[in-house]
């Protein structure tokens, strides 16, 4: 039985099956954290949304959704499909400007563009499978990803950064859990 938890915003998180197929594993574990990140976000005022709790960090969760919307296209996008894709947020001047806010930074902005992203990524993967080398090479090495390794990298990129979003919403409001 594959366990549920709900949200005051009513953000359905769902946990991955415990004996499914590799690439339903996969994804499953990516919408998993993918939603984890919304939970940690739901409730909270652009301003909360916005705010760096832990100095000196420049870390707030919106910076932390911005990153990680820029990290879907690159990594589905541009890597695995090749798409020429100008960055949202960060530029040559600012490399980390997708964690830089600003008043003007709205959630409803940043969660939207997140979403379009998260379903352009799904799009991408659809026509793939996990052996599928994508088409721009590793920087370093030239070698080529693998879907499956772009999944895993995804998964991860996800949960380390939900763990800063749990000391954030922590610092934030008190909320503490999943």
């Amino acid at each position: 039985m594959t366990a549920v938890t709900t949200t005051p915003k009513n953000i359905i998180r769902i946990d991955p099956e415990l004996a499914a197929g590799e690439r339903t594993m996969l994804e499953g574990w990516l919408d998993y954290h993918r939603t984890t990140l919304a939970m940690k976000c739901a409730g909270l005022s652009d301003e909360q949304l916005r705010s760096t709790p832990l100095a000196p960090s420049e870390l707030s969760l919106m910076g932390l959704v911005r990153h990680m919307t820029e990290v879907e296209r690159n990594w589905f996008q541009e890597v695995a499909l090749g798409a020429e894709r100008a960055p949202l947020y960060f530029s040559d001047a600012d490399r980390d400007g997708d964690f830089h806010t600003t008043e003007a930074d709205t959630w409803g902005t940043a969660e939207a563009a997140w979403l379009e992203e998260i379903a352009r990524s799904r799009t991408s993967l659809a026509g793939l499978g996990l052996d599928d080398l994508c088409v721009r090479p590793d920087r370093v090495t030239g070698g080529r990803f693998n879907v499956r390794w772009i999944l895993n990298h995804m998964i991860e990129e996800y949960a380390r950064h939900n763990g800063h979003a749990d000391l954030l919403r922590e610092h934030i409001d008190g909320a503490t859990g999943e």
